[in-house]
């Protein structure tokens, strides 16, 4: 009963005990107690009661009672950290126990042998009791040692067995009603669901385990374990690293079991490592591997040992000793059958290839790159890394592009499995070891053409198909709903000075809800194949007499590829961190000319430009032309106000976030109709003036402002228009760009709002604050509104980067409707309003803020 409604059957064993009842009888309630304390609370009580269960065994003189008794303390002394108190009971048990009892004990010591990591001697546990336990009809225990085992046959890497088993236990689970045993077993389907490689699988079936669990009051630091493998696969580090840390703190709290700190520790130090805290990573695999050596558990001790390595070299260190120990790890976890062992094998490679150690090198990629024909995505991936870095040590070009080529087509074919556009966009992070290659292959090579070809094929990939909609989901919608109300009234109560700490807990309630739904959406197409043909995009540039400059970043200094004329030139300029520090200085000064009394910082600003341009194009610039330009920017250089820089600030410019992209906008046609759809929302200084003007201009627009303007009615009319215009406030959310918003009159519309569009308008422009500001995540992927928009069928929007003056934005945006109902494009538009504009500091620097981003 403690697994199918867990505190009704403590409630009634302390009930039992209460009852002055007979040995056996009281043997039976204090296993029970035991068992709940085991699970899920204080050890040393489990352990207290788990003892007297077994001195009251030995009194009712009942051996399998001892037997069963001795199974369940040995499991719970080994996840004490008592592994050989732990084993001698087991033992034990199974020298007392007979017939059926005698397998249920050989279960219990196949369980913690797989928790201690030794995974064949489970195997063999299980082996002989599954039989037994079907020729007694004991469904519950079968279905149990079943699950078990396809547990341990996942971590051999045997995953057709384990598949098998889970099903054969999923249908034995649908006869009981052991609540517990079930939410159990949906958690191990969606650790297979994990290692074959379905991450949105994997998301949602540990949800689901997690409310069956709630809905039993037993926490399971099992199933934070296995989410946070989970979510570092899915490229959110941080998060993992916040719930192992969260998890540890709780079992901390409770006296819970050691063996689960160990492994928390152990997931915490992998996700600070992913995230970019070596020196977190460090301390946290160190006490992992102090735990795992002092609970004897050899299997978990060289996986954590492998993490510690992998942060150390992060942190800077390398040395001869540390490649040895590299190597011996890889060695062990071989030894063991281990996933993971390629990875410290292509570690130690790497190491030993910057030591010069060529002969070791090679040994030790030659061993990664076995993994490269099969088993789940990442470990292909890390077997073609090994491969290419074996053709660059043989001085084979050709052999590193070859491999980089194969390794990142299994990326493809990964993210195309992931619906939401923030897993794809995190995703890209796994190929940018093959990515660097591959351009540093084509740079050698002296081929800008190939450079452009190989910074294509990682640029922006998320925004390369739109993200999967769940248009028939009614729990999103209601989630979405809910949200937007909770946000509107913490607006509310902050205006007014109340407090809002309950409302903003439930909003972020609300967010984590609607994130956890768009993350478990599966891709719905494997891709439509599209490889980038530099060919065609020279053909199109001539065809408009445009020139597109591609900037791309290595070993941390900006290559400029210039391409037009019908040719790629390629153009050295300065380094990434000096642009980045500069881009910086102009957003600060950028701020201070949004308000009036600023003007003195005009001059510091446009010599800020001056240096930005020689930064980012450097002899590039005087080979521009006379024509429009499209800047191609690496992610990290997004918030460059780029008509700031002398060259560009008089001609036609646009952004794109990859040439493909820009390719894609320009072919994308208008939609029949040209319908116009005008939005102002609430509380703009100017009440967003210049919406009535444009009304008048555009006769027959849709017009929708004060109460109309409600978020369920602005998207029915942005859904296939040619163009919007939207006057409201804009907020960007760093921590969460998804929830990155513009206020209407209901509350927020927020970037998966806009990803349920069928069609999103043709133009878009965007007369607020920092709509063009981005999250750059993944390996070059930015994630805001501009980039949630060119997907879905958005062929141009204008957008800013800065915070910016509302009443100097008027003019501005008035003079840009004038040149587009005078037949420009976007950028031609923009390029002539702030050609119209005052000339003083304030109206000089809201023009430098927009941007146009696409190619309509």
């Amino acid at each position: 009963m403690v697994f199918a409604a867990p505190n009704d059957a403590l409630a009634r064993a302390e009930g039992v005990l209460d009852a002055d009842p007979s040995p056996l009888h009281a043997s039976v309630a204090h296993q029970v107690i035991g068992i709940w304390q085991r699970d899920w609370g204080d050890m040393r009580i489990a352990l207290y009661h788990l003892r007297r269960a077994r001195d009251l065994a030995a009194r009712a003189d009942s051996a399998d009672r001892e037997a069963d008794v001795l199974a369940a303390l040995g499991v719970a002394l080994v996840h004490a950290g008592r592994t050989q108190q732990g084993l001698a009971a087991l033992e034990r048990g199974v020298e007392r126990g007979s017939g059926h009892t005698r397998a249920r004990v050989l279960f219990r010591r196949a369980y913690a042998r797989w928790v201690l990591g030794q995974h064949r001697e489970a195997l063999e546990d299980v082996r002989r009791a599954i039989p037994v336990l079907r020729q007694m009809d004991d469904v519950i225990w079968t279905a149990r040692a079943l699950t078990l085992r396809a547990t341990v046959h996942l971590a051999l890497g045997a995953m057709d067995r384990a598949d098998a088993d889970f099903t054969a236990a999923e249908a034995l689970w649908d006869t009981t009603g052991q609540e517990h045993d079930k939410a159990d077993a949906v958690e191990s389907r969606g650790l297979a669901a994990f290692r074959s490689g379905d991450i949105p699988a994997a998301l949602r079936l540990l949800d689901e385990a997690e409310e069956r669990y709630a809905k039993l009051g037993t926490p399971t630091f099992m199933l934070n374990i296995r989410r946070c493998e989970v979510l570092m696969a899915a490229g959110l580090a941080p998060e993992a690293l916040a719930e192992a840390d969260a998890a540890i703190g709780v079992l901390d709290g409770i006296g819970g079991q050691s063996t689960r700190k160990a492994e928390l520790l152990l997931a915490a130090a992998r996700a600070a490592r992913l995230a970019g805290d070596a020196h977190t990573a460090i301390a946290r695999a160190d006490m992992a591997v102090r735990l795992f050596a002092g609970q004897r558990r050899s299997w978990w001790e060289t996986h954590a040992r492998l993490v510690l390595i992998e942060a150390r070299v992060a942190a800077g260190r390398s040395s001869g000793r540390l490649v040895a120990d590299t190597a011996a790890v890889a060695e062990r976890l071989a030894s063991f059958g281990a996933p993971a062992a390629p990875e410290a094998s292509l570690l130690a490679g790497r190491m030993a290839l910057a030591l010069g150690w060529r002969a070791d090198a090679e040994r030790h990629l030659r061993d990664a790159a076995r993994s490269r024909h099969s088993g789940p995505p990442l470990a292909r991936m890390t077997g073609w890394a090994a491969q290419a870095l074996r053709a660059r040590a043989a001085g084979s070009g050709r052999g590193v592009v070859e491999a980089c080529r194969r390794g990142l087509d299994v990326l493809d074919a990964h993210r195309m499995t992931l619906g939401a556009s923030e897993l794809r966009a995190r995703a890209s992070a796994q190929g940018a070891e093959l990515a660097a290659l591959a351009q540093q292959a084509s740079l050698d090579s002296g081929s800008p053409r190939r450079l452009l070809v190989w910074s294509e094929r990682w640029r922006a990939t998320a925004l390369s198909t739109p993200p999967t909609r769940p248009p028939a989901d009614p729990a999103l919608q209601s989630d979405l709903t809910a949200f937007r109300e909770i946000a509107a009234r913490a607006e509310e109560a902050r205006s007014e000075a109340r407090p809002v700490p309950a409302l903003e807990r439930e909003q972020r309630r609300l967010e984590r809800e609607i994130r956890s739904r768009t993350l478990h959406l599966r891709g719905e197409t494997p891709g439509d194949g599209y490889r980038f043909d530099p060919g065609r995009l020279l053909e199109r540039l001539d065809e408009d007499g445009v020139r597109l400059v591609e900037l791309a970043v290595l070993d941390g200094r900006v290559q400029v590829l210039l391409c037009g004329q019908g040719r790629v030139r390629r153009y050295e300029a300065g380094l990434l961190a000096d642009a980045e520090t500069e881009a910086e200085h102009v957003q600060a000064g950028l701020r201070r000319l949004a308000h009036p009394g600023a003007e003195g910082r005009l001059a510091v600003v446009e010599a800020a430009g001056r240096r930005l341009e020689e930064l980012l194009l450097g002899p590039a610039a005087a080979h521009l032309g006379e024509g429009p330009v499209v800047i191609v920017p690496p992610a990290r250089l997004h918030r460059v106000p780029w008509a700031l820089l002398p060259s560009l600030r008089e001609r036609v410019l646009s952004v794109s976030p990859s040439a493909s992209s820009w390719l894609r906008a320009r072919e994308t046609e208008a939609p029949a109709g040209g319908r116009q759809v005008l939005v102002r929302g609430p509380g703009l200084a100017t009440g967003g003036a210049e919406v009535p003007h444009l009304a008048g201009r555009y006769g027959g627009a849709v017009v929708l402002e004060h109460a109309e303007a409600r978020v369920p009615r602005v998207l029915e009319e942005l859904d296939g228009a040619a163009l919007a215009h939207i006057a409201a406030h804009g907020t960007f959310r760093a921590d969460s760009p998804l929830f990155s918003s513009l206020r209407m009159a209901d509350g927020p519309i927020v970037v998966h709002d806009f990803e349920r569009l069928d069609r999103s308008p043709y133009r878009i422009i965007l007369s607020c604050c920092d709509t063009a500001r981005f999250a750059s995540v993944g390996a070059d992927e930015l994630l805001g509104l501009v980039t949630a928009l060119l997907p879905l069928g958005t062929a141009g929007v204008v957008a800013c980067t800065a915070p910016v003056n509302d009443a100097a934005v008027v003019p501005l945006m008035l003079a840009l409707h004038k040149g587009l109902s005078e037949g420009l494009s976007l950028a031609e538009a923009l390029r002539d309003a702030r050609a119209a504009l005052p000339s003083d500091a304030l109206h000089q620097a809201t023009g430098w803020a927009f941007s146009a981003f696409g190619a309509a």
